[in-house]
């Protein structure tokens, strides 16, 4: 994986993060089951965390 696809894929995850912020504050305010939306939260997280460890690598190896 290049610099240039964690990048996208970094902007992608905060859209995607983003767009589920919103819908929880939408569930949490009508009641409905959070635990999905926040396991995924979870997992972007994460993905952020190993997408930026991988890029701060990549650009360490320059």
């Amino acid at each position: 994986m290049n610099l240039k696809q964690i990048d996208r894929d970094i902007v992608e995850l905060k859209d995607e993060y983003m767009q589920l912020q919103h819908n929880l504050e939408k569930l949490e305010t009508v009641g409905g089951n959070l635990n999905p939306l926040e396991k995924r939260l979870a997992d972007i997280e994460e993905e952020l965390s190993n997408l930026n460890q991988e890029k701060d690598r990549l650009l360490r190896a320059e």
